[in-house]
C-alpha cells in the first residue's frame, strides 16, 4: 500500500496496512522504550490495530521515531493508519543554521522553528549569535557586549552591494537589537533537548567583532580610537574591525567562550573563522610585534593563533571546533569539524585532508536566496534563485569522493542568513518548503522524482499550516 499520510522526510522502509488504530489520546497510549539490540541510529514503530509500540537503539533515535510518529497522528483524519516502520538516517549532522545577529529573533520564534525542525526530523540547530551588526548572548562582566554591541541605531534600506556611495544609502532611522540572557538560552537549550534538537552555539572570531570593539574598543587594533571610532555596523557585507592581538583580546575570548559553553551543552563549538580581513593587522604596530613574539612570518597566521586558542578553551570545556571552510587556510586542531560554504569542491579538499565535514554549500543551501523571480518575492540576498527543485535535485555530497571520504561527511545543513529577513514570519517564508527537502536529503530517503516528491509534500504542507508556519506555496 502506498504512503497515505505523505510522512516527509519518507522512512527508508514503511509498510502501510488498510487496517486502522482508534484511540483518543494517541500519544498516552503511545509505548515507548530503548531497545539496546537495535543500532543506535534507528528506531521502530509499528501501528496496529491493538496500539502503537516504539523503539530505538538511543534516546535520539527515540526523538527520531515520536517526530515521525508526531507526523502520522498530525496527518491523520480520523482514524490511524496501521504501519510497520524500521528507519534509521543516513547523517548524524542534519542542520538548520539562523543569524540571530543581523536580525534578532524573539525566543518564541526560536522554539517556532524548533518544532518545525523537529517535525521534519532535523536534529542540529546552529545558531549565529554575534556578529558585525549585533551582540546577542548576555556574558558577565562584559555588560556593554549587549548594551551597546546589542543595538544599533539604524540598518541600511534596500539591497546593499557595498559599492554604492554613503549619499546614495538610505536608512530606516529605527533602532533595532535586543539579546539573550543566559538563563533564556539555557531555557531554549531544554526546549530543544526535549524535541531531540541539539543546539550548537556560534561566536564568529577573530573576524565579525565589529559590535564587540564598538562596545569595547580596547578589543581592536586601535585602542586609542586613532581616527577610526567604530560603532555597531548598519550596513552588511564584511567589516575589517576585527579583534586586536593584545592579552586583553584573548582573556576576552577565554571568558566568552567559557560562559557559552556553560550555557550549551552540545559536544559541538562553532567558532566561525570566515571572512576575516587582515587590514589593520597589517597597520597595527601592536600586531607586528606580537608577530616578531610568535615567531610569524605572514600576518594571516594570526588567524590561526586565535583559532588554536579558542580550540585550546573550547577542549577544556569538552567541546569540539566546528568552523567555516576558511579555516582550512590556518594552523587548526586534527578533529576540528569543517562546514563547507563557499563551493562544492571544498567537500573534497576538506575530506580529503581527514577531516569530518558538514555540507552547508552556498549553492543551493543558503535559503536566503530568493525561491523565485519576479516583484512578488520578498528582497532576498543577491540575484541567485534557489528554487525547492533546485534543492532537492542538488548534488549536495560531490559523487566523487573515495570511501575513506565520505565516511567523513558528518550530514548536511541549510542556512538562513538574516540581512533581508527582519522577522520570524518572513524567515519562515524563506525556509520552507525547502528545508522540507533538505530534510529529506539529510535523512537519506529513498529516492524519487521531483514530481513524486512534489506530490507527497503538497499534502505535508497541512501539518505546517497546523504549526502555524508561513511557507512559501507550491507554484
Amino acid at each position: 500500500m502506498s504512503d497515505p499520510i505523505a510522512l516527509v522526510p519518507r522512512p527508508r522502509s514503511a509498510v502501510w496496512s488498510s487496517a486502522t488504530w482508534s484511540s483518543a489520546d494517541p500519544w498516552s497510549d503511545l509505548t515507548v522504550g530503548v531497545n539496546e539490540d537495535l543500532p543506535r541510529t534507528e528506531y521502530s514503530l509499528t501501528i496496529s490495530p491493538q496500539g502503537a509500540t516504539l523503539t530505538a537503539g538511543s534516546e535520539a533515535a527515540l526523538a527520531d521515531g515520536r517526530n515521525t510518529f508526531a507526523q502520522i497522528v498530525t496527518g491523520a483524519q480520523g482514524e490511524i493508519p496501521c504501519v510497520i516502520i524500521s528507519d534509521s538516517p543516513r547523517y548524524a549532522w542534519r542542520g538548520l543554521h539562523i543569524d540571530v545577529a543581523r536580525h534578532f529573533l524573539p525566543i518564541a520564534e526560536l522554539e517556532t522553528m524548533i518544532d518545525a525542525m523537529a517535525l521534519h526530523r532535523l536534529n542540529v540547530l546552529h545558531l549565529h549569535l554575534t556578529d558585525d551588526q549585533g551582540w546577542r548572548v548576555e556574558i558577565d562582566g562584559y555588560p556593554r557586549l549587549t548594551e551597546v554591541g546589542g543595538f544599533r541605531d539604524r540598518t541600511v534600506v534596500g539591497r546593499w552591494t557595498g559599492t554604492e556611495a554613503p549619499e546614495e544609502l538610505t536608512f530606516d532611522g529605527e533602532r533595532h537589537g535586543g539579546f539573550y540572557t543566559q538563563d533564556q538560552l539555557r531555557d531554549l537549550v531544554a526546549y530543544g533537548i526535549n524535541r531531540g534538537v541539539m543546539i550548537v552555539p556560534e561566536i564568529d572570531l577573530p573576524g565579525h567583532m565589529q559590535a564587540a570593539v564598538a562596545a569595547y574598543p580596547e578589543l581592536g587594533n586601535f585602542p586609542d580610537g586613532q581616527g577610526r571610532e567604530v560603532e555597531v555596523r548598519e550596513v552588511w557585507g564584511i567589516s575589517d574591525h576585527v579583534l586586536g592581538t593584545s592579552d586583553a583580546a584573548f582573556e576576552f575570548v577565554r571568558d566568552v567562550l567559557g560562559q557559552v559553553a556553560d550555557i550549551f551543552p552540545a559536544p559541538f563549538f562553532h567558532i566561525g573563522g570566515d571572512e576575516c580581513p587582515t587590514t589593520e593587522w597589517e597597520h597595527s604596530t601592536q600586531a607586528r610585534e606580537r608577530m616578531n613574539e610568535w615567531g610569524f612570518s605572514r600576518v594571516s597566521e594570526i588567524q590561526g593563533r586565535f583559532t588554536m586558542f579558542a580550540a585550546s578553551v573550547l577542549k577544556d570545556k569538552g567541546k569540539q571546533v566546528v568552523g567555516w571552510d576558511e579555516i582550512l587556510e590556518g594552523q587548526l586542531p586534527d578533529d576540528t569539524i569543517v562546514m563547507n560554504w563557499r563551493d562544492a569542491d571544498g567537500v573534497a579538499a576538506a575530506t580529503g585532508r581527514g577531516f569530518r565535514t558538514v555540507v552547508a554549500t552556498e549553492d543551493p543551501l543558503y535559503l536566503n536566496f530568493g525561491q523565485a523571480k519576479g516583484d512578488s518575492e520578498p528582497l532576498a540576498m543577491g540575484s541567485r534563485i534557489a528554487t525547492l527543485k533546485d534543492v532537492y535535485e542538488a548534488t549536495l555530497v560531490p559523487d566523487d569522493l573515495d570511501a575513506a571520504q565520505a565516511s567523513l561527511v558528518l550530514g548536511i545543513q541549510a542556512q538562513l542568513w538574516t540581512e533581508y529577513i527582519a522577522d520570524g514570519r518572513l524567515l519562515q517564508y524563506m525556509a520552507f518548503p525547502r528545508l522540507c527537502a533538505v530534510a529529506e536529503r539529510a535523512w537519506g530517503s529513498p529516492s524519487e522524482s521531483f514530481a513524486e516528491f512534489e506530490e507527497r509534500l503538497g499534502r505535508h504542507l497541512e501539518r505546517l499550516s497546523a504549526l502555524g508556519i508561513a511557507y512559501r506555496p507550491l507554484d
